[in-house]
C-alpha cells in the first residue's frame, strides 16, 4: 500500500476514484451509495469496462487546488480502506492523489431527466467544475459511466430543423428519406 501525503485542504464527507487520468469525487448524504459507487467504479475498471480505476479516498477526502485545478487526496487516518456494505472495512490499493474531472451528487434534489445547464456545474473552492446531479430513485453507476465513455457535447446547435420539441433527439426527414 502507498503512504498517503501530507494534510493539505480541508476534509469533507466525500468518496472518490481516480478512473483513467481523473478522479470522480462522489458526495452525498451518509448512506446514499458513495462507497458503492467508488467499488463499482473500481470493478468496472478491473473488468475493463471503464479505463483503470483505483481508489482515492473513501468516506472523507481532502481537497485542494492548484491553478485552476481541484485535487483530491485520502484523508490519512482512511488511506487505503473501503467501507463495503456487508462485509465491512476492507483495504484495497489506492491513489496518493487525483485531479477531479467532475462531481457526482447522489440524492441531489436537483435531478432532473433533462438537466439545466446549471445543473450540470458546480463550484469547488472557486472552480467550476462539471457535475452530475443523481435523484434517489435512480442508480449513479449508468450515469457515470456514460460521463466517462462519452463526449460532453452541445446539442443545441445540431437540432433538425424537424425537430418539434427541441431537445434533438429526433430524426431529420433527410436521413430518414435517403
Amino acid at each position: 500500500m502507498h503512504e498517503p501525503p501530507p494534510k493539505t485542504g480541508p476534509s469533507i464527507h466525500a468518496s472518490a476514484v481516480k478512473v483513467g487520468a481523473q478522479a470522480v469525487l462522489i458526495r452525498g448524504p451518509s448512506g446514499a451509495g458513495k462507497s458503492r459507487l467508488a467499488l463499482e467504479l473500481i470493478m468496472a475498471g478491473r473488468s475493463g469496462q471503464l479505463p483503470p480505476a483505483i481508489l482515492v479516498g473513501d468516506d472523507r477526502v481532502r481537497l485542494d487546488t492548484r491553478g485552476e485545478e481541484v485535487w483530491v487526496r485520502p484523508v490519512e487516518q482512511l488511506a487505503g480502506l473501503i467501507e463495503i456494505r456487508g462485509l465491512g472495512i476492507r483495504a484495497c490499493d489506492f491513489a496518493d492523489e487525483a485531479r477531479v474531472g467532475f462531481v457526482v451528487d447522489l440524492m441531489a434534489e436537483d435531478a432532473e431527466r433533462l438537466p439545466s445547464a446549471e445543473a450540470m456545474r458546480t463550484s469547488i473552492q472557486g472552480i467550476l467544475l462539471p457535475r452530475i446531479p443523481v435523484g434517489a430513485a435512480f442508480a449513479p453507476f449508468l450515469l457515470v459511466a456514460a460521463a466517462l465513455i462519452t463526449a460532453e457535447t452541445s446539442y443545441s446547435g445540431n437540432l433538425s430543423a424537424n425537430c418539434v420539441k427541441g431537445i434533438g433527439n429526433h430524426i431529420s426527414r433527410t436521413i430518414a428519406t435517403e
